[in-house]
């Protein structure tokens, strides 16, 4: 009984371990993205948020202002919601 249990508590310490390695990297991507676009070198996604490269092939240009979009998924559902 005492082998599961420090088996069990070990487990738990392992997965612990993992998530909030796999969180902080997630922050700090994020954050990174982020101090990107303050600089101009990204933009965002208007439709899922992502951040793109403001060289992105895949843009439309409405009167003076450009929209990057991260696939052609997004471009399509960006331009139904304008159109309707």
């Amino acid at each position: 009984m005492i082998k599961f249990l420090v088996f069990a508590a070990a487990c738990f310490l392992l997965y612990k371990l993992i998530t909030n390695d796999r969180k902080k990297k997630v922050e700090i991507k994020t954050t990174h993205n982020e101090d990107l676009a303050k600089e101009g070198v990204l933009v965002k996604d208007p439709v899922c948020g992502t951040y793109v490269s403001k060289d992105s092939d895949i843009r439309i240009k409405e009167g003076e202002e450009v929209r990057c979009f991260c696939s052609y998924e997004c471009r399509d559902k960006y331009l139904k919601m304008i159109r309707s």
